[in-house]
């Protein structure tokens, strides 16, 4: 049944990002994930870099066995939306967008582009900048059940356990604080 296209910055992945690729992986024979922003990182609305990202959804689908079926690239913003949707096409190609975001539709759209509509419930509780506050709260907590029970609502399991692992949460209290040297 084609290509399904999922694009979205990925800061942290969450639990809405899981949901929107469940629905893509149900629909589609193949799905790519596109990460946005791919050049951003160490900044408070864009904490991971592309391969703390690829590195945190590859945990989800290995943990959710839908290695065969996705790949994932990174796209660089250009702070051009009129010429956005070409210049991402190049990096995850043709395909049929799956989204649940109202401005990336609009802009596919008018571009030509397939696009499936998926609803989310309960989306505020997904949006990508409440997770961030909420993992700027952990970052000083230093108990990975507290972690893992407040974390729960909102991200998968698999990148709760990478987030613990890799020390992600201590990134956002260094955000902050000084300038990043790598």
């Amino acid at each position: 049944m084609g290509k399904g296209i999922v694009l979205g910055r990925f800061q942290p992945f969450h639990n809405g990002h899981a949901y929107l690729l469940e629905q893509a992986l149900n629909q589609f024979e193949e799905v790519t994930i596109a990460i946005g922003s791919s050049q951003d990182e160490w900044t408070v609305d864009n904490p991971f870099s592309f391969d703390e990202r690829k590195d945190m959804i590859q945990q989800w689908i290995d943990a959710s066995e839908h290695q065969s079926k996705v790949s994932i690239v990174g796209i660089e913003d250009i702070n051009d939306p009129p010429n956005w949707v070409e210049h991402a096409s190049k990096h995850h190609g043709t395909g049929t967008l799956v989204t649940s975001d109202e401005d990336t539709k609009t802009l596919y759209e008018e571009s030509g582009f397939d696009v499936h509509w998926v609803d989310l419930h309960e989306r505020q509780q997904f949006e990508g900048w409440r997770i961030r506050q909420t993992c700027m709260m952990l970052s000083t907590v230093y108990d990975d059940e507290a972690t893992r029970m407040v974390l729960a609502p909102s991200v998968p399991v698999s990148v709760i356990e990478w987030l613990i692992e890799q020390d992600g949460l201590y990134r956002f209290s260094q955000i902050n604080n000084s300038p990043h040297a790598g």
